[in-house]
């Protein structure tokens, strides 16, 4: 068992490329979502 199969990722194939990236993806791709908010909502951009 991999270090990627413990924690809050508990099932069959959460060490696999393609979990993985599917995963890190969702994450970038919301923490840039709250950044360019949190630009909008400070400094008005539009």
């Amino acid at each position: 068992m991999t270090d990627l199969n413990r924690g809050i990722m508990k099932f069959k194939g959460a060490d696999s490329p393609v979990a993985i990236a599917l995963f890190s993806t969702l994450l970038l791709g919301s923490i840039v979502l709250l950044i360019l908010w949190a630009l909008q909502s400070a400094y008005a951009l539009n």
